[in-house]
């Protein structure tokens, strides 16, 4: 894999809520996180588009008191705002921010805090429709991007198919994400894992991912 001037990193949601023991979805995720090593892979792709100057994107998932006035949503959707996931108290105001669910993973704070990480609006469901994330790639010249956080078949799923949608050429890093496992719903890292494989233009792993990166 090569890695141009019109690439860039994109992460989805890599938040407490779903990387942190202590956040709320961990219950659902953390078997998966654990497995797949998800944690390590994405510092691994931090440090590699850090050292090789690759742009770095975050797409952030954030709720405000006014989304839980939502009147319906899909099965996911709702366990979100049942348990108070990526929960803020306003877009205005940080009170409370730190450490909480909808804050970075601590190890991920020197990448994403720095002034060279472009931070987006939010995506409120699972696509990046309703935030900015597209305009600010093109408006960096980002022609290509590769794709990874969390989670598999929601959050990240959903980016690729819309920013495929948009002409972007998009890889998938394989295990730089995790899904959850439900006994009912089924395993989600699993069917994410078929969909890449069906729609990106490429699916890698960390390994590969990293050393592009870096140059």
């Amino acid at each position: 894999m090569m890695v141009d001037h019109d690439t860039a990193l994109v992460l989805t949601d890599p938040q407490n809520d779903f990387l942190s023991e202590a956040g709320v979805a961990w219950e659902l995720v953390g078997e998966s996180v654990r497995e797949v090593g998800t944690i390590q892979n994405i510092e691994r792709l931090l440090e590699g588009a850090t050292a090789g100057g690759v742009p770095i994107f975050v797409s952030p998932h954030y709720y405000y008191a006014h989304d839980h006035q939502w009147r319906f949503g899909g099965t996911l959707e709702q366990k979100m705002h049942e348990i108070g996931m990526f929960d803020r108290r306003g877009p205005l105001t940080l009170e409370g921010f730190e450490g909480s669910g909808a804050d970075w993973l601590d190890q991920y704070k020197p990448y994403l805090q720095s002034d060279a990480t472009i931070v987006t609006s939010p995506h409120k469901v699972y696509g990046p429709q309703n935030n900015d994330l597209a305009l600010q790639l093109r408006k960096r010249g980002i022609g290509r991007v590769i794709l990874a956080g969390m989670s598999a078949n929601l959050c990240v799923e959903s980016h690729l198919r819309d920013l495929l949608e948009h002409g972007f050429d998009v890889t998938v890093v394989s295990d730089a994400t995790a899904a959850a496992r439900h006994p009912d719903l089924g395993d989600g890292y699993a069917a994410a894992m078929t969909n890449f494989r069906y729609l990106a233009n490429a699916v890698i792993d960390t390994a590969e991912a990293a050393k592009a990166l870096s140059g």
